[in-house]
């Protein structure tokens, strides 16, 4: 990383004697200190590693589906092997008869959350009056707060192996990669390097049966059962393709003394905007959520028009209120804020060009339910290509003024940063408008890395006094 001592970039900030006698404190600390957190950020993975927790539980604008629906809705489409089983609600003389065939089942609830068998609601049963029961008792037990939509019951498959496949958009391919392991049934973040093997694939030629052997021959796995699992991940391959998903991973593939192949976990994100997603032929199921007041306006207020996205998941913060542009850049800012003790009250992206109107409600939305409890104003992006900044800001701007009229002052630190066309006019008018509201603000310009934005309003968060 180059050090740039220029840190405000030729826009000179204004601050108020309230958060003065810090100020110079943290510009020591942009000079001098951040180029070293980041760096060991780097090297220990945690500043600029994939988010993968908590946005990715967060589930924030991708749809998700887990093992269940994969098991209903594609699994025999894309012929990937998969065991029986049954859902919830079932016949008893249904899961007697199963029980008798498999010998033992696996009971899980349908959720779209993480660590299921840690939160106590995977079981093992043989016993069919067993299974009725815990069939009804996982089904109404939440997991990592969600409730879920049902349970179900799935053939037990013992098996001599078990491996790990995954495939995703990777930014260091600027492509598809697929990666695969022989140790599965494990974390995939917590296996060794060495055993694993991701390679890119071009989306155009997808991934071929050649291709996929080959990265079980460099993990050591020859003959027959190379060849058969060649043809599984093909189709893994076409289901992710043929249906517009950003990820998926089943985790784990398990292989029995016979050499049969079952797929026993699996989930995937989707990409909402790819018309393949939209033309799946099924509708993607509803679960039961606790989202916020908040979360839910929002989600209906992006659903009203196409015009410009309004995107948020909470996060259950108590310091900055985000608002941010750019989905890429947004998750991007988020990790640098919650490394850096900025604890944001939500994840959003608010990009895509929106007209005044509709940046003004999406702004009004957030003031409504967050601007209250915030310690400081985050205002966040890269550099635009279209969206015009004159139009988000003035919308912006407004907002925040008529939040002040109908609520009182509010004396907390307002930073921005953000590049595009119409940004000089942009900046004039909220400076304006902050100082009119007597809110103190520093302005970056688009040659400022949005992470050293991110992490100066994070330490600015820190130490700024609340409201008054």
């Amino acid at each position: 990383m180059t050090k740039d001592t220029n840190w405000t970039h030729g826009l000179k900030p204004r601050v108020f004697s309230s958060i003065g006698a810090i100020h110079a404190g943290l510009r020591d600390y942009l000079e001098k200190d951040l180029e070293k957190d980041f760096e060991k950020g780097l090297e220990q993975g945690v500043v600029f590693r994939l988010a993968i927790e908590p946005i990715k539980e967060s589930g924030f604008m991708s749809p998700k589906i887990g093992e269940l629906v994969f098991l209903q809705q594609l699994a025999g489409r894309f012929n990937i092997p998969v065991p029986e089983f049954v859902v919830e609600p079932v016949n008893q003389s249904d899961v007697k008869k199963k029980l008798l065939a498999w010998g033992c089942g696996i009971i899980k609830p349908d959720v779209l959350a993480g660590k299921r068998g840690k939160a106590g609601t995977v079981h093992k049963v043989s016993d069919y009056r067993e299974a009725m029961r815990l069939l009804k008792k996982v089904a109404a037990t939440e997991v990592g707060d969600q409730q879920p939509r049902t349970s179900y019951m799935v053939q037990s498959v013992p098996a001599d192996m078990e491996l790990f496949t995954a495939i995703t958009y990777n930014s260091k391919f600027l492509s598809p990669s697929f990666t695969v392991s022989l140790k599965g049934g494990a974390d995939i973040e917590s296996v060794a390097e060495a055993d694993k093997v991701t390679i890119p694939v071009d989306v155009f030629r997808g991934l071929n049966a050649y291709q996929a052997s080959e990265t079980l021959s460099k993990l050591g796995l020859q003959g027959k059962l190379n060849s058969s699992l060649a043809v599984c991940f093909v189709n893994q391959w076409d289901m992710f393709v043929s249906t517009g998903m950003q990820s998926c991973e089943i985790n784990p593939w398990r292989i029995t003394k016979a050499g049969q192949i079952f797929a026993c976990d699996f989930k995937a994100t989707f990409d909402e905007n790819n018309f393949k997603f939209r033309d799946m032929g099924f509708k993607l199921p509803e679960y039961p959520t606790k989202e916020e007041a908040f979360d839910e306006e929002m989600r209906a207020w992006s659903a009203s028009s196409h015009q410009g996205q309004a995107h948020v998941s909470s996060l259950g913060g108590k310091k900055i209120l985000p608002i941010l542009f750019g989905g890429g850049a947004s998750t991007i800012i988020i990790e640098t804020l919650s490394q850096l003790g900025g604890d944001p009250m939500f994840l959003s992206d608010f990009g895509g060009n929106p007209p005044y109107e509709r940046m003004k409600k999406t702004a009004e939305i957030c003031f409504r339910h967050k601007l209250a409890d915030a310690s400081l104003l985050l205002i966040l992006g890269g550099k635009a290509n279209n969206t015009q900044i004159d139009v988000t800001f003035a919308a912006m701007a407004d907002a925040l003024e008529e939040w002040v009229a109908q609520n009182g002052r509010i004396n907390i630190p307002v930073v921005i940063g953000r590049g595009g066309p119409g940004l000089v006019q942009g900046f004039a008018v909220m400076k304006k408008t902050l100082e009119n509201l007597n809110m103190p603000y520093v302005f970056f310009g688009p040659d400022t890395p949005i992470t050293l934005v991110a992490a100066y309003a994070a330490k600015l968060a820190g130490h700024s006094d609340k409201k008054v």
